[in-house]
């Protein structure tokens, strides 16, 4: 049970009644996962933006001048402080909506928090594709980031209060195909637009499209009946709850409107002192975990490889193209994840997937460092083959005097480095 952004669990509550999935629930739970488009195509479309070269030429020269140096730092290429203010603006504009929107969406709703998440991110979209200068810029990400945190913060209440108990756990889940279709979606339009002189105006412009898609569905759906109950509209959440669980089903939706008035009146008590709650000691297993996961969630990086994987993959040698194509592929394989997470999220359970991740992510860093330091040694052995070739071959230091004198006059090959010849668009 979800009260203003609190899943509050009510012992008991709704377990004996067998909620039926129907059409409308199926519709409304899609237009609420179609939420989590917008988030997921600004992860996958900042990325790839900041590694175009028209966008660099118009915003960013002095990182374009990094690139395009002979012997260019591949790490060192996009350490500039407004570039990392384009990407980093958006989070922060998001942070800070997030702790106003627990408030809106108790106050006003989670259908009207989505809808004005909606609407910012769409005006956020039009000044980032109009952008003439570094302000624009700037100014449409932050609109970007109130966006993405309003309806961050609705849509998962909103689905955990709609979707039937049994099948809460995949209905949830929608949400985040939603943001792995939203990173596809964004990867593979700046594939499509990196040559173009103009893309970057196209993929920044374009996440108008999933906000009005979200937006204009929000318009046709109601509000949850917790949070009108929640509000004081009784009638009004006896309405949405019909309309939801179907006609047809009037004794269940009763007794689960009965379980819902119930709920609410715990939670209503529960928020009257929240924080003094949540740090009682029968609740401190729940607040530790609830802490924990995100936390350790982050740490793993994983968020950051979605953020700037083209821009990681432009640092270790690939071509602009190749980036992009590698940075599509790790989308596709992160949205088949999460079609196969929602088949078994409800059969085995959530702990089931969050201890299959941790094996996962920890079979991956043990073969990153089996692999690391594989690479060390041959570098070793190579570096040490390379010295006893000095020795061996007098004429070494006349070849090169004679190599040197040859690059000079036009003749010799230039030094290799990967990161300029693959910025050239």
């Amino acid at each position: 049970m979800a009260i203003g952004g609190l899943a509050l669990d009510v012992a008991g509550g709704r377990g004996n009644i067998d909620a039926k999935i129907t059409a409308a629930v199926v519709m409304t739970c899609v237009v609420a996962a179609s939420s989590g488009l917008i988030f997921g195509y600004d992860i996958g479309i900042s990325g790839g933006v900041t590694t175009m070269k028209p966008f660099l030429e118009k915003f960013f020269p002095t990182v374009l001048k990094k690139a395009t140096q002979t012997k260019p730092d591949v790490y060192c290429v996009y350490d500039s402080q407004l570039l990392t203010a384009f990407t980093s603006s958006l989070y922060v504009a998001g942070l800070v909506a997030s702790l106003v929107a627990s408030r809106l969406t108790a106050a006003y709703g989670r259908r009207a928090t989505m809808i004005l998440g909606g609407l910012t991110f769409l005006f956020g979209a039009v000044i980032s594709g109009l952008a003439a200068n570094i302000a624009m810029l700037l100014s449409g990400r932050i609109l970007l980031g109130f966006g993405v945190g309003f309806t961050n913060q609705a849509a998962p209440v909103y689905l955990s209060e709609v979707a039937p108990p049994q099948w809460r756990g995949a209905f949830n889940t929608g949400f985040q195909f939603f943001i792995g279709v939203g990173v596809v979606s964004a990867n593979f339009l700046n594939y499509l637009t990196a040559n173009h002189r103009s893309g970057w105006r196209i993929s920044l412009g374009l996440a108008a499209l999933p906000a009005v898609i979200m937006t204009f569905g929000c318009l046709f759906i109601s509000d949850t009946p917790s949070s009108l109950l929640a509000r004081g509209n009784h009638d009004h959440a006896r309405v949405s709850l019909f309309k939801i669980r179907g006609a047809k089903n009037r004794a269940e939706v009763e007794a689960e409107l009965a379980e819902l008035v119930k709920s609410s009146q715990l939670a209503i008590e529960a928020r009257a002192e929240p924080f003094k709650t949540i740090l009682e000691r029968q609740y401190r297993p729940q607040l530790v975990v609830a802490v924990a996961i995100p936390c350790f969630h982050q740490l793993t990086g994983i968020t950051i490889n979605a953020f700037y994987a083209p821009v990681l993959f432009r640092s270790v040698g690939f071509g602009s193209a190749p980036a992009l194509i590698a940075t599509l592929i790790l989308g596709l394989v992160n949205l088949g994840s999460i079609l196969i997470s929602t088949m078994v999220i409800d059969r085995f359970g959530r702990r089931f997937l969050f201890i299959a991740a941790g094996e996962e992510d920890e079979h991956a860093c043990s073969l990153k460092k089996k692999r690391s330091s594989g690479g060390g040694s041959k570098k070793k052995r190579s570096s040490g083959s390379g010295s006893k070739k000095k020795k061996s071959f007098g004429g070494g230091s006349q070849k090169q005097r004679s190599s040197g004198s040859g690059s000079g006059s036009g003749h010799g090959s230039p030094p290799e480095s990967p990161f300029p010849t693959s910025l050239s668009l």
